[in-house]
């Protein structure tokens, strides 16, 4: 039997191990599909219907005109705002993504070191901010005037000698902005990773002993870090999604738009052109080159952890 002709007979087995296993579990799968049914209405049609309409000139009240590659030139030669918006996102994503993943990383580490009941206050403490994204307290630290938290402990110290705009100064707003998503960055990633490390076997520290392993670190290298691929490689998912999608944070705390676009990112400009301006094919031009660079990303950190999957 040549090597096609067995490709294909594995290929009908596992689509039939594939379709047996659904039946055995349709107990499962009849709970996921509301929610299939709304991720596949509101995300993947959207997604999938964005990818023509960039093509387009389409404001929402006349039919899409085709325009073909008129968009993306555009983008890249005329729209300086748009070529800012990536230096902005790039800066925004270098910072709140690693960062926040090793963040994500190191907390969860620590917090499953602790007492179960204290596992759980703990987690609750990290994760409240991604569900809560109320931005009031961060305005009143940030204030403009010397009651604001930050230039009322500045200025008691004597490192300034009157108070910062933080939210209205070019020279501010990115940093504020930044602080600010990575102290709400700690979402479905920290949690995952906070289940990685719940079910790790025991018993591969008691081999690892055996073996030769002789501190914490090296057990973190050689035996954590390893039996934690899938959620790893999820953690990292969210946070380049996090990373390059900000842009609630800017719009809530230093206004939209942000002084001389300072905190302008490329998902702030899409939503200028779309739910602002209603220019629907050219905001969908700009979410077809995040889409790409996202998905660039993804592929380059695929290959860093591939190693840790199998």
């Amino acid at each position: 039997m040549d090597s096609a002709a067995i490709g294909k007979r594995d290929k009908k087995e596992s689509r039939r191990q594939t379709w047996l296993a659904v039946k055995q579990n349709k107990e499962c799968y009849l709970m996921m599909l509301p929610f299939m049914i709304f991720f596949l209405i509101f995300t993947i049609v959207p997604v999938i219907m964005s990818v023509p309409m960039g093509f387009t000139d389409f404001n929402m009240v006349q039919l899409p005109k085709y325009v073909g590659l008129s968009n993306f030139y555009t983008l890249f030669l005329s729209d300086k705002i748009f070529m800012s918006s990536i230096r902005v996102t790039l800066v925004f994503a270098l910072f709140t993504g690693p960062i926040s993943y090793v963040l994500c990383f190191v907390l969860a580490w620590l917090i499953n070191e602790l007492h179960p009941r204290l596992k759980t206050i703990f987690t609750l403490v990290f994760y409240a901010p991604s569900m809560a994204n109320i931005y009031t307290i961060w305005q009143i630290i940030f204030s403009g005037d010397s009651y604001g938290y930050m230039n009322s402990i500045l200025l008691n110290l004597g490192i300034i000698s009157s108070p910062v705009q933080w939210l209205t100064d070019a020279n501010t707003i990115l940093g504020v902005t930044i602080v600010v998503q990575m102290w709400i960055s700690l979402g479905a990633g920290f949690l995952a990773l906070r289940a990685g490390f719940q079910n790790i076997d025991r018993s591969q520290y008691e081999a690892g002993a055996i073996e030769g392993i002789k501190n914490r670190w090296q057990e973190l290298i050689y035996i954590t870090i390893p039996s934690m691929g899938p959620q790893l490689m999820f953690a990292a998912v969210m946070q380049i999604v996090g990373s390059f999608t900000a842009g609630t944070v800017a719009q809530n705390l230093v206004g939209f738009p942000s002084t001389d676009y300072k905190a302008h990112t490329i998902m702030t400009h899409a939503y200028d052109y779309g739910w602002v301006r209603y220019e629907m094919g050219y905001a969908s031009a700009i979410c077809m080159v995040l889409f790409v660079a996202m998905y660039v990303c993804n592929r380059l950190i695929s290959k860093v952890l591939s190693k840790y999957m199998d």
